[in-house]
C-alpha cells in the first residue's frame, strides 16, 4: 500500500473513516485519470472537498468501458464480472492484491471468527466454471487456511455435498457452507437437511438460471432446506475489495473501511438520508489503487446504525452481481 496513504485497516470510529476517506479521495482525484476527467466534467476542484458528502461517486459502468486505476504500477491481477454472451464485462485492474487479502481475511473474521476453527464447504458453479472471478480467489484462499479435511468445492455433485454435511453435523463441526443462491435452491430441491449449528452464505443471485425471487420467498425456502433458523448472505462484487455481511432478513453490515450511502434516484448527486430508499453509493477504502467511490446500479435503504438492505436494480442495469434480489 501507498505508504503515503492511510492504513484503512486501523479504522475504529467514523471520523478515523473520514479522514482516511478524504485522503483517498485526493489521492485518487489527482491520479486516477477517469474520475480525474469525470470530476473536471462535473466541474468539481478536489482541493474544495472536504467532507464525504461532497465527494462524487463514479457510476460504476466506468469500469467496463476504462482502465480505473490510481497507480502507476501494473496490474498484479484483473477480477471480471460475471455476464451473458455478448454482456460487456467489469474490469477491475487491481495492483496490490495484498490489499484485497487483507480485505477479506480481515473482514471475515471480523464477522464469523477464524477460518480455521471451521469447515468451509463451497457451492459455486458458475463462478468455478469462468476465469476472473474475485469470489473464487477470496474463497480459494480462505479454503487454504481452513485447516480441516473436508473443506473444499462441490460443483454439482450434490450427493457428495449432502454426505459431507451429514457427516459433519454428526461430528458438531462448526461450518459454512457458501453458495451460489441457484446452486442453493437445486441442492434442496435433492436433499433435505436439518442441521441448525450450519451457516449458510447464499451470494450471486440466480445467474440467469432460475427466475428472480424475493428475500423472504428465497430464504424461506433455504431455512426450511437445511433447517436452519436464518440465511447468511456476502454482498460484493468485481468493482470492489471489500465485502458486507448478513446474519439474515437481508440487514447487510460493513467492515470499519466501508460505508453504503444512499443516493436520490432522481439527481444522482443529491445524498440521502437513512431509513430513505436509493440508489446505493459504496466508499470501499480498500479500493485505494483504483477508485474507492462507486455510484452501483443497487437500489437499497440504509439504517441509522449503518446496515442496509439491498431492495433490487436500477430498471434496465445488468443482472449481475453478488447478492442479485427483487424485493
Amino acid at each position: 500500500m501507498n505508504s503515503l496513504l492511510p492504513d484503512i485497516f486501523a479504522i475504529t470510529n467514523d471520523t478515523d473513516f473520514e479522514a482516511a476517506a478524504i485522503k483517498v479521495f485526493q489521492h485518487q482525484s489527482a491520479n486516477c485519470a477517469v474520475y480525474h476527467a469525470y470530476l473536471s466534467n462535473l466541474h468539481i476542484n478536489p482541493a474544495t472537498v472536504s467532507r464525504i458528502d461532497e465527494i462524487p461517486f463514479l457510476p460504476i459502468s466506468f469500469f467496463k468501458t476504462h482502465e480505473v486505476i490510481s497507480d502507476k504500477h501494473r496490474p498484479e491481477q484483473v477480477f471480471s464480472s460475471s455476464g451473458t454472451t455478448g454482456m460487456v464485462q467489469s474490469q477491475h485492474l487491481v495492483t496490490d492484491v495484498s490489499v484485497y487479502e487483507q480485505s477479506f481475511n480481515k473482514a471475515f473474521e471480523l464477522f464469523y471468527g477464524p477460518v480455521t476453527d471451521m469447515c468451509l464447504l463451497a457451492l459455486l458453479p458458475s463462478y468455478l466454471e469462468r476465469d476472473g472471478s474475485s469470489l473464487i480467489y477470496m474463497v480459494d484462499a480462505l479454503l487454504k487456511q481452513s485447516s480441516h479435511a473436508k473443506s473444499g468445492y462441490f460443483l454439482h455433485n450434490y450427493q457428495e455435498l449432502y454426505t459431507t454435511l451429514f457427516d459433519l453435523k454428526k461430528c458438531r463441526q462448526k461450518t459454512l457452507l457458501i453458495g451460489v443462491t441457484y446452486a442453493l435452491l437445486d441442492f434442496i430441491e435433492h436433499f433435505k437437511l436439518d442441521f441448525p449449528e450450519l451457516t449458510v452464505m447464499e451470494t450471486g443471485g440466480m445467474k440467469g438460471k432460475r427466475k428472480e425471487m424475493v428475500r423472504e420467498e428465497l430464504h424461506d425456502l433455504l431455512t426450511k432446506g437445511f433447517g436452519v433458523n436464518a440465511i447468511h448472505s456476502e454482498y460484493g462484487m468485481t468493482e470492489l475489495l471489500s465485502q458486507a455481511y448478513s446474519f439474515g432478513k437481508g440487514i447487510f453490515n460493513c467492515p470499519p473501511w466501508m460505508k453504503i450511502i444512499l443516493r436520490d434516484p432522481n439527481d444522482p448527486l443529491t445524498l440521502l438520508h437513512s431509513n430513505q430508499t436509493g440508489g446505493i453509493n459504496v466508499i470501499d477504502l480498500a479500493n485505494i489503487n483504483s477508485c474507492s467511490f462507486i455510484a452501483t446500479q443497487d437500489l437499497g435503504k440504509t439504517y441509522a446504525d449503518g446496515s442496509f438492505e439491498v431492495l433490487g436494480r436500477f430498471d434496465n442495469a445488468d443482472i449481475r452481481g453478488c447478492n442479485l434480489l427483487v424485493q
